[in-house]
């Protein structure tokens, strides 16, 4: 496989008088891509997450994953320990529906700016509370393609309180692919199979993985949790979803 050569910075997305500090990257052309949003983990974007943002632009897209806690939390990165996990689901439990939108519309728009992006369109991915985010942000228009790794609390909640974020499948305008382990102890299976009834009641082009053995996180190589085979077939159709949707 040729690999690309992939230009990668820090930079600062405006949100009115917010800076939030986002990770991107991009294959080193002159050509212009599709852009991708990736949305972390609790855990901040970290080197697991700044790994998925130079994959997906190895794949020939501009992706970039903007930090969600940049409100509580500038900088934010922790471990998988039980410390992060604590300090992980503090912050979450601070973001709301609107302004985690708000954040990722800026996000849009900021790609926008950049000469090599195609402008007709981006896509998300994300994975835990990230994997609840872009379920979210598939509501926004321009948003053509979502890949929502093992998010959860769609079925029951939205960040900030509020109806349940499934109540807002009828609002997504793309494609989105949900991808969830069977043995995923934070998301029963009575609720991917809510999000899947509804997806199909509101007629949203989407599709359902779920993968046996696999628990929550498995697609994070830097955790206990991952699992190679389900993690490899996940990517395989999240590149396929990317590919025909941008």
């Amino acid at each position: 496989m040729t690999t690309l050569a992939l230009d990668t910075q820090t930079v600062q997305v405006r949100n009115g008088d917010l800076q939030i500090e986002a990770y991107l990257a991009q294959p080193r052309s002159n050509d212009t891509h599709p852009a991708v949003i990736v949305i972390q983990e609790i855990f901040g974007v970290n080197d697991h997450i700044k790994e998925v943002t130079e994959r997906i632009a190895q794949q020939g897209y501009t992706a970039i994953a903007p930090a969600i806690y940049q409100r509580t939390a500038p900088g934010f990165q922790v471990g998988y320990d039980e410390e992060g996990f604590k300090l992980g689901r503090e912050h979450k439990n601070q973001t709301t529906a609107d302004q985690l939108l708000s954040d990722i519309q800026s996000t849009i728009n900021y790609l926008k700016t950049l000469p090599n992006v195609k402008k007709d369109g981006f896509g998300t991915i994300g994975f835990c509370f990230g994997g609840h985010v872009v379920y979210l942000a598939a509501t926004l228009p321009e948003i053509k393609a979502t890949a929502s790794f093992y998010g959860a609390g769609i079925a029951t909640l939205t960040p900030g309180g509020g109806e349940p974020t499934l109540t807002r499948t009828k609002d997504i305008n793309g494609t989105i692919y949900c991808f969830f382990g069977k043995e995923d102890s934070l998301i029963p299976l009575e609720q991917t199979d809510q999000i899947e009834a509804e997806l199909q009641k509101q007629n949203i082009s989407h599709q359902i993985f779920r993968y046996d053995g696999a628990g929550h996180g498995f697609f994070c190589d830097h955790r206990e949790a991952y699992r190679q085979d389900a993690a490899q077939d996940a990517w395989e159709k999240v590149l396929q979803l990317f590919s025909s949707h941008l």
